[in-house]
């Protein structure tokens, strides 16, 4: 779209053309020696749909914020004590350090470092730091059915949903398939107990409670019966389940070898320039 609107910005073009070295780009606006060229325009300012109007606006009003903000830096940078001028350079200088190292880190974290974290590690790590993985929620594998009431296959799926037998399991799915009934066994996973009581008519001040005396409850409301089944269950406060915390156990082993990666990095550089004299401590 951009494209379309060539001939309009070349109106600006022509106005800068001759002050600009640069002859392979077309300029739109200058301000003082700072020139913004066509190819800098942002392609996202017109998208597909805007009439010709709309997307002119458009591409005058980045002009007009480009032009009002060099011409403020230009006045800035014209009107700044020494001081201050010392602090932006400063500031800039901090800055691009900054980008260069971290961009130089990242470089070599993908180049060098080794991102394979083996079950062993997993499980080593998880055993050695048991007691930094609290639970702070309640969770369970659960089985959680929702059937409209006064449906034929009711009195069967009440007999089959506190089973745990494979073939039990196979006939109740394929009830609940073959009758379009919400099925959800959450993939064996664990979740949040809270996140599961949404789904029910169930109100429990003490979720703890609840669960230790209940592995299975058949609750109704004028429309649906719900059948929920506790396969298992961990409590807040406890250890988490390795499963659940998987990926943040392997987050973890990540992070704590990218840090002594870096470190060991920035302590090879400095020995090297201490080495080298490169580095001098007067």
């Amino acid at each position: 779209m951009i494209r379309l609107l060539i001939p309009f910005l070349l109106i600006f073009a022509v106005a800068c053309q001759n002050a600009d070295s640069d002859t392979d780009r077309k300029a739109v606006a200058r301000a003082g020696d700072r020139v913004l060229y066509l190819d800098q325009i942002p392609t996202g300012l017109v998208v597909s749909g805007m009439s010709q109007s709309d997307s002119i606006s458009a591409v005058q009003s980045y002009i007009r914020q480009w032009s009002r903000k060099e011409l403020l830096a230009l006045r800035a940078e014209e009107n700044l004590t020494p001081e201050y001028k010392a602090e932006v350079n400063r500031q800039l200088n901090e800055m691009r350090n900054n980008l260069l190292i971290y961009q130089y880190q990242q470089q070599l974290i993908i180049q060098k470092m080794d991102t394979t974290v083996s079950d062993s590690e997993l499980q080593d790590y998880y055993v050695s730091n048991l007691s930094t993985f609290t639970l702070t929620t309640n969770l369970v594998k659960a089985l959680y059915i929702k059937v409209p009431s006064g449906m034929s296959e009711t009195d069967r799926i009440r007999k089959l949903y506190r089973s745990q037998e494979a073939a039990d399991m196979q006939e109740l799915e394929a009830i609940c398939t073959q009758n379009g009934l919400l099925y959800d066994d959450f993939n064996d996973e664990w979740i949040n107990f809270t996140q599961l009581l949404l789904e029910v008519p169930l109100e429990s001040d003490n979720q703890e409670q609840w669960l230790e005396r209940n592995s299975s409850v058949e609750l109704r409301d004028d429309r649906y019966s719900y059948f929920l089944a506790i396969r298992e269950y961990r409590l807040r406060n406890s250890v988490a389940p390795f499963e659940y915390i998987r990926s943040q156990v392997r987050t973890i082993i990540l992070n704590n070898r990218r840090n002594d990666f870096l470190q060991k990095l920035e302590d090879g550089i400095y020995n090297e320039a201490v080495s080298n004299n490169t580095l001098k401590l007067y």
